[in-house]
């Protein structure tokens, strides 16, 4: 005997008779759950696609290829090697008054070129420099420093040079004209530039740092010197973040903002008000209860930048690296244009212009009016800033042509380097040397050009040569 069984519509059957009144009230509510669930991966995944976007958007901007350009003193090679240099040419002749790519290509002397830093996405370059030298410290995961200058292979080699094989996984480091220091996750080490040395000749264990994140030379519990004794110990009581070593001075950098300095004080470059040394950190009293956030220091004279970006230098001012008028630079320039014939004005000035020659206070010095000061670094008598608005702007001694005018004049007020702009590139980072001075720069809008690294691989400026470029005086 065979069951035959019919379908039994849902709609009709008797739910409420069978299970009583509340399940009517329970399916809804599970449908509610169950689309508002639903609702929630929905909105979960467009949330998550839009921070994907906007962090591949972000990465491709930070990753975007910055290309590091150089001009000043190049009697080393430290911009470009002089393999270019004819007959009766000195190396004082190949100074680089224009900015001009550097093409980063890192290798051991006794290896082939091998490229793991310039035009390569994933890795970022930063630049460390002494008189003699320049450093490309690379931080993939291979970090290591690369050198380029004096004493560093073969004339005829172009690029960084020799790579420090020491320095393999170093986070950051320190170049002087004796010595190289090297910081480590869990070290530092310093060795002697003029020596084939097998080991540092000094290292010490960096301890635990309970304390503000610090950036290098400082280390916890005080930092490192570009001399002998190297370490050098600070009050914890400071809770210091940043520090900038002058020629005989040093700017330290507190986590509340403040500004303290030590060292010799003989052209003001400790912004006390006299020209007194100080042996241990002071205060620098005319900045208290403005908050800072950058310092920097030249030779003999001293920066910073507050939060809100204005910048206040003080210190030495002869050639104008203050940014204030200097009699000294007016009175070359004077003689520079004198022809000889008559002149309208006699020999003392006809207009009230007060001249600086050693600026004992910090002071207030307006690059620009339209916007903020974001980066800052000293040469040993220029000073370079980058604006928030990817400007840079230069001042002070430019005999090498470090000021990246186009010419070797010096000036005791910030001009705008124009090749920058022209070129369409956004300047990101300075980095002067005592001579010359480097800038990271990326291109204004990158979005045009997709499928190109930053500058177009170079298309329009090959490595090595100089821009000629109108120059605004």
């Amino acid at each position: 005997m065979s069951f035959h069984l019919l379908p039994l519509p849902i709609s009709g059957f008797p739910f409420t008779t069978i299970f009583g009144n509340d399940w009517k009230r329970k399916a809804d509510a599970s449908h509610l759950y169950i689309r508002g669930s639903i609702c929630l991966v929905v909105l979960s995944v467009a949330l998550i696609a839009t921070l994907y976007g906007l962090f591949c958007l972000r990465y491709r901007e930070t990753q975007l290829l910055m290309n590091w350009f150089g001009f000043g003193f190049n009697g080393f090679g430290q911009i470009r090697t002089n393999e270019k240099l004819t007959d009766g040419e000195s190396a004082g002749d190949a100074n680089v008054t224009y900015p001009i790519s550097i093409d980063i290509v890192c290798r051991n002397l006794e290896e082939e070129p091998v490229q793991i830093c310039q035009h390569n996405s994933n890795v970022d370059t930063q630049i460390r420099t002494s008189w003699s030298r320049r450093a490309a410290l690379h931080s993939n995961s291979d970090g290591r420093l690369c050198l380029a200058g004096f004493g560093v292979g073969a004339p005829s080699q172009r690029g960084c040079g020799g790579c420090v094989e020491e320095s393999r996984g170093c986070q950051d480091a320190h170049i002087s004209e004796g010595y190289l220091a090297l910081s480590f996750t869990d070290r530092v080490e310093c060795w002697n530039s003029e020596r084939n040395e097998k080991k540092p000749g000094w290292s010490m264990v960096i301890p635990d740092n309970t304390g503000p994140s610090l950036a290098f030379p400082l280390v916890p519990g005080g930092y490192i010197a570009s001399n002998p004794p190297f370490y050098r110990p600070l009050s914890p009581q400071l809770l210091a973040v940043s520090l900038a070593l002058g020629t005989e001075h040093a700017v330290l950098l507190t986590a509340s903002g403040d500004i303290y300095t030590w060292g010799s004080g003989s052209h003001g470059q400790l912004g006390h008000g006299d020209l007194s040394p100080q042996e241990e950190p002071r205060a620098v009293e005319a900045l208290m209860g403005m908050s800072m956030s950058t310092v920097a220091a030249g030779g003999w004279h001293s920066v910073c930048t507050s939060a809100g970006g204005d910048l206040y230098v003080w210190g030495w001012n002869e050639s104008g690296q203050v940014g204030l008028p200097s009699r000294a630079l007016r009175g070359e320039q004077q003689k520079s244009q004198d022809t000889g014939g008559a002149s309208t004005c006699n020999d003392e000035e006809s207009y009230d212009e007060v001249f600086i020659s050693i600026q004992a206070f910090p002071a207030l010095v307006d690059v620009t009016q339209s916007c903020e000061v974001s980066k800052i670094s000293c040469g040993s008598r220029h000073t370079a800033a980058v604006t928030s608005t990817g400007d840079l702007y230069t001042w002070g001694w430019g005999e090498y042509g470090q000021l990246g005018q186009g010419t070797e004049n010096s000036s005791d007020e910030p001009r705008r380097v124009e090749f920058f702009k022209d070129q369409g590139l956004r300047v990101v980072d300075v980095v002067c040397g005592p001579w010359n001075t480097f800038v990271s720069a990326i291109k204004e809008d990158s979005s045009l050009h997709p499928d190109t690294n930053i500058l177009h691989r170079m298309e329009t400026l090959p490595v090595g040569v100089e821009h000629k470029g109108q120059c605004t005086d």
